[in-house]
């Protein structure tokens, strides 16, 4: 979807030297007191009077344990999902196995990076202050009400739904909610997912007819924004916060940094199904450099992989290791599948692969910032948002179609709900 607004005025509200101060002033904070910030989401402007709302924008995304004592649980959600780790028929006696011989090295990399991860914190602020705005922009479905859903950690999904509930939402009094999700770039394991358990969740919650149907007239109408790789704020965000990189480097070597766009792996089984996960992320890497103007050399590469399985690569820390080894030392690393910083930007490329190129020499190796509070990011996302509710839309063509290899009913029955929402709204 386009934004409604040009792409100037983006720039105009936030430019590269505005992001680059938030950045500096953000880094130069202790981690314990950058976690702290927007812990406490302000409360959404409510001034509107609205012909549509109130709607709920709920932000969808894998999550984080916020703290080491959630390690455990999320990983063992993590490893029971078949559509995220695909393990067959033994996953209920693997997924555990896994996650339990997992969960002590996994907690002390959160340790490392301040006893956390900032996924939520993010999550909540983003979600607010793009709310804010559309309270200014988009009054006719205001007040806009902030909700975070994740898939393996708190706030989980089943709690987000109660809280709405809770809030005056559905059981018979109808309402609106959009699912948002936080993974631009479309996988059946990862926003898929997600909405197979916020689907799962809706039927289990909303108000029953005596023959056990939800019923429709006074449920939540829901619809979804279920990707989005090339809408022009996300690409402008990703852009400023690579140009701020860029020039860390003296002139006479910029031009030949090489730009590594690394993204979350997948297992070659789910490739191989027809996800449309890997060309959405090579359309978002391409699209970024052509913003750039394709001044620099670029690779997209894939991190995270877990298990001896085969998975989408070439693998980002191999990558990184072949580039150094031939001389290359200067290296950009941009997380472009991710919205904000979690454990694989903040340890497994800070405090592994970077550093580890460091101790070979390299010292040219150097990681893009995550799109985190980025004021040209959350513009983008506001701007996407009102052009969604404006559209009278509930999802987009590609929501409906199903994998080719594709066998599970959970995922269909899934799909056809969202499709068919169109009708309702």
């Amino acid at each position: 979807m386009a934004l409604r607004n040009p792409l100037t005025t983006l720039t105009k509200r936030a430019t590269q030297s505005q992001i680059a101060r938030h950045t500096a002033s953000t880094q130069q904070q202790p981690w314990q007191t950058r976690r702290k910030m927007a812990t406490i989401v302000p409360p959404v402007t409510q001034d509107s009077t609205s012909s549509k709302g109130p709607t709920a924008m709920v932000f969808m995304n894998m999550g984080g344990p916020s703290t080491t004592d959630e390690v455990g649980g999320f990983l063992s959600r993590l490893f029971a999902d078949g559509d995220l780790i695909p393990l067959g028929r033994l996953q209920p006696y693997l997924g555990p196995l896994i996650s339990a011989r997992r969960t002590p090295k996994i907690k002390k990399q959160y340790a490392e990076i301040g006893g956390g991860s900032p996924i939520r914190k993010w999550s909540e602020y983003q979600s607010s202050e793009m709310c804010k705005i559309l309270d200014r922009i988009s009054p006719e479905t205001a007040p806009h009400k902030p909700y975070v859903a994740f898939r393996y950690a708190n706030p989980l999904t089943e709690h987000m739904y109660e809280q709405l509930l809770a809030d005056g939402f559905g059981r018979g009094r109808g309402g609106r909610a959009v699912a948002f999700t936080q993974y631009p770039q479309y996988s059946c394991s990862t926003t898929g997912s997600s909405l197979n358990e916020l689907w799962k969740w809706r039927q289990r919650l909303e108000t029953k007819r005596a023959g056990g149907e939800v019923d429709e007239a006074g449920a939540i109408k829901w619809s979804v924004i279920d990707r989005w790789p090339t809408h022009p704020g996300l690409i402008e965000a990703f852009a400023q916060n690579i140009e701020a990189k860029l020039a860390e480097y003296p002139p006479e070597r910029r031009d030949n940094v090489v730009l590594l766009y690394s993204a979350h792996s997948l297992p070659m089984s789910v490739v191989n199904r027809g996800d449309p996960y890997p060309a959405e992320v090579a359309a978002t890497v391409y699209a970024v450099q052509q913003r750039l103007g394709s001044k620099n050399p670029y690779r997209l590469v894939w991190q995270s992989q877990v298990g001896p399985s085969a998975w989408l690569g070439a693998q980002t820390s191999d990558t990184v290791e072949h580039y150094v080894s031939r001389g290359q030392d200067d290296l950009i690393l941009i997380p472009i599948a991710f919205t904000s910083d979690h454990i694989e930007t903040l340890y497994e490329v800070d405090k592994e692969i970077i550093v580890e190129a460091e101790a070979k020499g390299a010292k040219g190796v150097k990681r893009a910032e995550s799109l985190n509070g980025s004021p040209v990011f959350i513009e983008g996302l506001a701007q996407l948002a009102k052009s969604h509710l404006d559209s009278g839309v509930a999802c987009s063509k590609q929501m409906g179609l199903r994998c080719p290899g594709c066998t599970s009913q959970r995922c269909l029955e899934s799909k056809k709900f969202f499709v068919q929402q169109e009708a309702l709204l």
